[in-house]
């Protein structure tokens, strides 16, 4: 690869319309989440639209690595609005990279690459089709709610325990 430099790269664009999610409400904020992009200022956005009442459903989307930041925009979203309804799909889309050659003689190459996209909708109102691929509810499942635990002997036990004593060792002995 040392008699070639990278050119352009050409991606399949992520569109509105082909995202893979069955019954998405029509009033839906779609957020594309990019690699550089701020997560304080994508959930800001996001909160905005949910508390203006703008939209009742959000989807996020991120590819490669943006995949992580998506899924975190997307939890922090749905705890603070306590949204009971999600639907997760995995997808790829193409890239075309180009190599140029350094020398005469040499013929562009071009390496055709699938990268991981994610989308995540979650939606205030209730999914029509439950039965979709991907499709998780909280309902009755607060996951982040505190459970009182039956274990209130053993941790009096623990906490009653003598401190460990350190020995002085001499070096010299």
């Amino acid at each position: 690869m040392e008699n070639y430099f990278k050119g352009k790269n050409v991606e399949e664009e992520m569109e509105r319309h082909k995202i893979p999610i069955k019954d998405i409400p029509e009033n839906f904020l779609w957020m594309q989440v990019k690699g550089g992009s701020k997560m304080t200022n994508l959930i800001s956005h996001a909160i905005g639209i949910l508390e203006d009442k703008g939209a009742t459903a959000v989807v996020w989307s991120g590819a490669g690595v943006a995949i992580a930041k998506a899924i975190s925009c997307a939890e922090i979203i749905k705890r603070q609005f306590s949204i009971q309804h999600q639907v997760t799909k995995l997808t790829h889309k193409s890239v075309e990279e180009y190599w140029e050659p350094k020398v005469d003689g040499l013929e562009t190459i071009v390496v055709k690459r699938q990268i991981p996209v994610i989308h995540i909708l979650l939606s205030i109102p209730e999914i029509p089709d439950i039965s979709q691929l991907g499709y998780q509810t909280l309902q009755s499942k607060k996951f982040w709610e505190k459970v009182p635990s039956n274990n209130s002997k053993q941790q009096q036990s623990h906490k009653t325990k003598k401190p460990f004593k350190h020995k002085k060792v001499d070096p010299q002995e």
